[in-house]
């Protein structure tokens, strides 16, 4: 990949070392604490640079506005997240992603900071944009392990394995949301045996788009 400058780039394209790579950490870890604690109406450029101990000429450079901010904090939050997991079944493989899902919205600081940043995403073309970005990372990660048992012959051909892995997060993102249920393994377990069980009767086949 090129180097390119920090200042002339859109936030979050460059993947910088030393102390540029240390601004951006210490910024993106208070970005994220504010927005767990407070929500988006209260992230605030120069009040992220003073608890950051960055220079406000600094975090105004490199990320130029708040949604410029939270779109970079989902990139990282991309970069960083785990990477899949196969165990050599698809009812293994769901469960797993589920699991993972679940203990990242279960978490005090990421389930506030995940709400935060869908509540902004209603509103703010940029934060949307960015969340999509993220979500399309994950499910692009898993989607092989639906492939892969598709070609086990687990699942019907065509499957449509994005749209399986999408089906196994909805429903604990509609607890994290809406019900203000449990969100435990459980729950985990629950939604990836529903997404299987409708994978293997075929709901999730492509069908032909009529011209």
């Amino acid at each position: 990949m090129e180097s390119v400058s920090p200042a002339s780039a859109d936030p979050g394209t460059v993947r910088p070392g030393g102390r540029t790579a240390r601004v951006r950490a210490a910024v993106l870890r208070v970005a994220g604490d504010i927005l767990a604690e407070q929500g988006f109406a209260h992230l605030d450029l120069a009040d992220v640079a003073r608890r950051a101990e960055v220079g406000r000429t600094t975090v105004y450079r490199r990320w130029g506005t708040v949604t410029g901010l939270v779109a970079d904090l989902l990139l990282d939050m991309a970069e960083q997240s785990l990477p899949r997991t196969e165990t050599g079944s698809l009812l293994g493989d769901l469960k797993a992603n589920a699991r993972l899902v679940q203990s990242t919205l279960a978490d005090p600081r990421q389930g506030p900071l995940f709400k935060a940043v869908i509540a902004a995403a209603t509103c703010e073309a940029k934060t949307a944009e960015a969340l999509h970005h993220f979500y399309d990372t994950r499910v692009q990660e898993w989607a092989p392990c639906v492939q892969q048992a598709v070609d086990r012959g687990e699942l019907p051909v065509g499957t449509d394995a994005q749209e399986v892995v999408r089906a196994v997060s909805a429903p604990l993102y509609y607890r994290l949301l809406t019900t203000g249920d449990p969100l435990d393994v459980a729950a985990a377990d629950q939604a990836a045996e529903a997404a299987a069980a409708a994978a293997r009767a075929g709901a999730y086949v492509r069908t032909a788009q009529p011209e």
